[in-house]
This record gives C-alpha cells, sequence and structure tokens, in this order.
C-alpha cells in the first residue's frame, strides 16, 4: 500500500474532490522517509542560488527505498508534492531524485537524458 489514509480523508474522497492540502499531509505522513528527502531538496533550491538540487544518498534500507519510489512513481503524488513546493521533480533511481526551479529547462532537460540516466549507473545499483 502505498499510503495510510486515514478513515476521514477516505470518506471526504468518496464524497468528492480532495484538496492538495489534505493529499500532502497524507504524503507527509505516510511516507516521511520521501518527504524528509523531499523536504531537505526543496530547501536546498529555496536557500541557494543554484537551479536544482539532488539527493545522491542511497536510503539506509529497503523500507525507505520503497518510500522514495512509491512516492515518485505516482503520477498524482508527485503532481501534488509539485504544486506543493512549486518545484519540478525528476529521478534517475532509487535514490537520486532531484528538484528543479520552474524556469531551470536547461538543467532538467540534461537530468531526463538517456546520457545522464547511463552515467548515473553502478553495480551498486543493480537492485535499486
Amino acid at each position: 500500500m502505498s499510503l495510510t489514509v486515514s478513515p476521514e480523508l477516505l470518506d471526504k474522497a468518496r464524497r468528492g474532490p480532495v484538496t492538495d492540502e489534505d493529499f500532502v499531509s497524507c504524503i507527509r505522513e505516510s511516507l516521511p522517509y520521501a518527504w524528509e528527502v523531499i523536504t531537505r531538496l526543496a530547501e536546498q533550491v529555496a536557500t541557494g542560488g543554484a537551479d536544482h538540487a539532488a539527493n545522491e544518498t542511497p536510503p539506509p534500507g529497503e523500507k525507505e527505498r520503497g518510500q522514495l519510489l512509491r512516492l515518485l512513481a505516482s503520477d498524482a503524488m508527485r503532481g501534488a508534492v509539485q504544486r506543493h513546493f512549486g518545484l519540478r521533480l525528476a529521478f534517475q533511481n532509487c535514490h537520486k531524485v532531484a528538484l528543479f526551479r520552474p524556469d531551470a529547462d536547461a538543467a532538467y532537460k540534461e537530468f531526463v537524458t538517456p546520457r545522464a540516466q547511463l552515467l548515473n549507473q553502478s553495480p551498486e545499483l543493480v537492485d535499486c
């Protein structure tokens, strides 16, 4: 299961649309490791002069790796997180996720190239 959904939020979803605020709160509570990684990157972009920030540290275990993959594999979760932070998300593997300023087209386009993906590979990541 990707998210731990409270009975109240599930009831709200059954009745109609759910706000990004409610959905993001559910993501934050359900996937704390993934949320911490994304928040740290967002803070780096906000406080630094760079047009993006990327996580280079592998997760400490399978549970945390799973959290990142679940968040990044869901279009709904990725979209909500992008809107929440006002940044663009991209990822290459089980831990290399990056956040980009909306106007950082060149950096984003380079990050998502086949070349960048190939250069990011290593034997340690085969079972990533």
